[in-house]
């Protein structure tokens, strides 16, 4: 389906080029002033300064060739050269209709054909998932649903930390405890137990007590080296409970990511590429494109043009060990070898930038990306008052648990201060809560573009007004309403528009503009943009809803039509809350 941007584009372009000029001067858009006018046109401008003519003159035989086009009800031109246009009420019931049968409202299918790999999450082996790791969850979490919405195959990767230093630190720790000896017997073959020697709860208290010793004694971190080590060798012990560490934190981190919606195609790790690297770097030696380098083996990968340093990307350490970068490099020709992507799209904290530049540059040197475009989608912090990222107020890391649990019951006292569900089961009340807490979070962090950093303020983002999730939600629950009394009444939508005033124009408008939001957020990677779209569809369909009767209506069609529309603009907002990962409770 052609959106309506795209066949008016298509439409000015062709009577710039019937000028002589250049069809990509036809490019249209809506207008910057709704009160004047429904798209624009400002190509004259462009086509003037490239042929040196007057623009008003070029705009005003463009418009008398458009004017015979009966798409068009009304074609000004303002200023110096804008073409100002509308489209013809006729047309846009038309389209509406053509919308209302399309089960994809239109989704543009940017993506048919080719293949993605997102990487997001990143979270670490036994260490619990904090504020941290909830921007990268929902940002990343919403590109694959977008991508895949926009006909793209989609393989998402959590892509977790579980082959460093710390795997040493938690191994070294255990066994100056003792509370595991089997797995440090050094001539025991197995089997080693089932059942996992630690908990979840284990690992929480264990790391930072490993890592702190680490940090203080350099005899601590001298072993914990030697583990790593002889763990990444494939020590029997070591790599059995190393596999208790990463079953019992994959346990733990699906239940969070479940919580917050949020699934992932392949749960794996550093570890899953680790029979890779030693192949990986004979390759790049080989070839001449790993060298020596105080005892280290690098790849150069800075470029004649670089306006600051860029340090080579480190593959073995002196000490034979190796780091991100490697695994990042082998996960490349991994993700190559059995995905065959055409993007490879990073979801990471945009403080990681030069890390990834370092990736990828040396991917492509090295002819490691196949056909795959490497693109890192970074983003800012979420931060408190303070302007410093989010703690709790004891001044720690705040768990995503509780984080969620803190925004749950601030949705409930809001839902009580409403007057919302209080009549509803509680059951039903603590999932409406739930639902909106969550809501609320994730439209909070969605609706400011990625690379911004931006205050966490739990009150604000719970309200029921103003641009916030629970406020989306709320939307589509009235719609919901008005259509079940609807049906309950043996009153039928009809797909076909009347159009009579000028919220029904805005609000189809609108609803046809939702393929060009779709494609802008895949384009930018910007879920933001598909947040500013719900909002103003719901701003737009509250006009309409306090202007026009519906259920009171009593003229059949005009009643129909309106329903169709009420029905058309609930399926845009859940498409698009989906699209965020927004759940809409059934009622409020």
């Amino acid at each position: 389906m052609t959106t309506l941007v795209a066949e008016l584009s298509a439409i000015a372009g062709s009577a710039f080029a019937a000028e002589g000029l250049s069809a990509g001067f036809g490019q249209v858009q809506p207008s910057d002033r709704p009160d004047l006018a429904q798209f624009q046109c400002n190509g004259a401008l462009a086509a003037a300064k490239q042929t040196r003519a007057d623009p008003r003159r070029i705009a005003q035989k463009i418009a008398d060739r458009l004017k015979a086009d009966p798409v068009f009800a009304r074609i000004e031109i303002a200023g110096p050269g804008f073409i100002n246009l509308d489209v013809t009420d006729a047309a846009l019931a038309v389209r509406m209709g053509a919308m209302a049968k399309d089960a994809t409202l239109g989704a543009p299918r940017s993506g048919a054909g080719k293949t993605a790999v997102v990487d997001f999450g990143g979270p670490n082996v036994a260490k619990p998932m904090h504020v941290g790791h909830l921007r990268s969850a929902i940002i990343g979490d919403c590109l694959q649903r977008l991508f895949r919405a926009n006909a793209w195959t989609v393989v998402s990767d959590v892509h977790l930390g579980d082959w460093g230093l710390q795997m040493g630190q938690l191994i070294g720790e255990i066994g100056r405890r003792s509370t595991a000896p089997v797995y440090f017997e050094a001539g025991f073959e197995g089997p080693y137990p089932e059942e996992s020697p630690v908990t979840m709860d284990d690992l929480e208290e264990i790391y930072p007590v490993a890592a702190a010793a680490c940090k203080a004694d350099p005899g601590r971190l001298e072993e914990a080296r030697r583990a790593t080590a002889e763990l990444q060798a494939g020590r029997p012990g070591y790599v059995a409970l190393w596999r208790h560490f990463v079953e019992v934190s994959e346990s733990g981190l699906r239940r969070e990511y479940a919580s917050l919606g949020i699934g992932f195609d392949l749960w794996n790790g550093e570890a899953s590429v680790d029979p890779l690297v030693g192949p990986m770097i004979e390759d790049l030696k080989r070839r001449g494109l790993a060298e020596e380098s105080d005892g280290a083996l690098v790849v150069r990968v800075a470029e004649p043009g670089d306006k600051k340093d860029m340090p080579p990307l480190i593959l073995l350490k002196s000490d034979g060990a190796v780091l991100y970068g490697t695994t990042d490099l082998a996960t490349i020709v991994d993700r190559v070898k059995t995905c065959d992507p055409d993007l490879i799209l990073y979801v990471v904290d945009q403080r990681q930038h030069g890390h990834f530049e370092q990736v990828f540059r040396a991917a492509r040197k090295a002819r490691l990306n196949g056909k795959a475009e490497l693109e890192h989608a970074g983003f800012g912090t979420m931060n408190g008052a303070d302007g410093k990222p989010f703690k709790t107020r004891a001044g720690g890391v705040m768990k995503l648990y509780d984080l969620i649990a803190m925004t749950t019951e601030e949705a409930k006292k809001r839902l009580a201060e409403a007057g919302l569900a209080k009549e509803y089961p509680e059951d039903e009340r603590n999932d409406i809560a739930r639902k909106v807490g969550i809501a609320a979070l994730k439209f909070a962090d969605l609706s400011n573009y990625r690379l911004t950093d931006y205050v966490f303020d739990l009150a604000r983002f719970t309200r029921f007004e103003g641009k916030t999730g629970p406020y989306l939600q709320y939307a589509a629950v009235r719609i919901q309403s008005i259509l079940r009394k609807a049906q309950a009444q043996d009153m039928a939508p009809a797909a076909r528009s009347i159009l009579q005033t000028p919220e029904e124009r805005a609000l189809i408008l609108q609803l046809l503009a939702l393929p060009d939001a779709m494609a802008a957020a895949e384009g930018k990677r910007a879920p933001n943009i598909l947040c500013d779209y719900a909002f103003t569809l719901a701003q737009i369909f509250s006009r309409f809803y306090s202007e026009h009767h519906i259920l009171s209506e009593k003229d059949a069609a005009l009643r129909a039509a309106r329903l169709g529309l009420a029905g058309l603009t609930l399926a845009a907002l859940t498409k698009v809350l989906d699209l965020l990962g927004i759940e809409i409770p059934q009622r409020m």
